[in-house]
């Protein structure tokens, strides 16, 4: 088999430079800003290797390895300029220190009645950095304390794999998007360890591939195979009407 190097680029200085560094499909990017430059972090297939690259210099800063499968997620917080955390079909997510040469923590959730798990499809930290939430492709939604070190929760809001975890920007609400072609509001207001209350949202004609909140508003926008994209209002009805999973 034809082994695909795939290019992404970055425009600096008025120019478009191409990078080289990953040798399979590049799934994900996230960038961090520290306080002289940005960081660009990729991950994807091939060696399943992370990438941290310096945007002005173009420089590899750190490559990690630790992930055994293709890379589904990154994702990068405000109030953080070191940690990332990424999710893998290997059915774990690690969280990553650019101060440090290997991971520094590992989460691997049991999503299952068989205790096993399932590929970690996305994550996402809320904007206070306590928690993370990791949405995986049997429909499971882990819930992970990240100071505890431990699960406060594991509940299914789908059908089918979640393609998609975002946190609201004051971390009330977790939104989920699925393949089921749904997209639903946890509340997460209370115990967390307890039954959780979701509605349903918004829906599209295909599988829903990524949905996320406006950085200030309680509103969404979506994308799905049905080859659209749509921005979605949430009036303060739909966050009342919610069943307890």
């Amino acid at each position: 088999m034809l082994k695909i190097l795939i290019n992404f680029f970055l425009k600096i200085k008025n120019s478009e430079v191409e990078l080289s560094y990953h040798n399979g499909t590049i799934r994900d990017l996230a960038f961090m800003q520290q306080e002289d430059n940005n960081i660009l972090i990729s991950g994807g297939a091939g060696d399943c290797k992370i990438h941290v690259l310096d945007c002005q210099t173009q420089q590899s800063l750190r490559v990690y390895t630790g992930h055994s499968a293709h890379i589904y997620s990154l994702y990068t917080w405000a109030g953080t300029k070191n940690v990332f955390v990424s999710g893998s079909q290997d059915k774990t997510c690690r969280f990553w220190d650019l101060r440090t040469p290997e991971s520094i923590q590992l989460v691997a959730p049991s999503t299952n009645i068989a205790l096993q798990g399932s590929p970690v499809a996305s994550v996402a930290v809320d904007p206070n950095g306590l928690l993370l939430a990791s949405g995986h492709e049997d429909a499971a939604c882990c819930l992970y304390d990240i100071r505890g070190s431990r699960i406060v929760q594991i509940y299914k809001p789908h059908s089918c794999d979640i393609r998609s975890v975002r946190f609201s920007a004051n971390a009330y609400y977790l939104l989920t998007a699925s393949y089921d072609h749904k997209i639903n509001i946890t509340d997460l207001h209370g115990d967390l360890s307890k039954p959780l209350n979701w509605s349903v949202v918004a829906q599209h004609n295909d599988k829903v591939i990524q949905a996320k909140f406006h950085p200030t508003q309680m509103s969404f926008v979506s994308t799905s195979a049905d080859r659209s994209s749509v921005v979605w209002s949430l009036p303060s009805s739909t966050l009342a009407n919610a069943s307890v999973v």
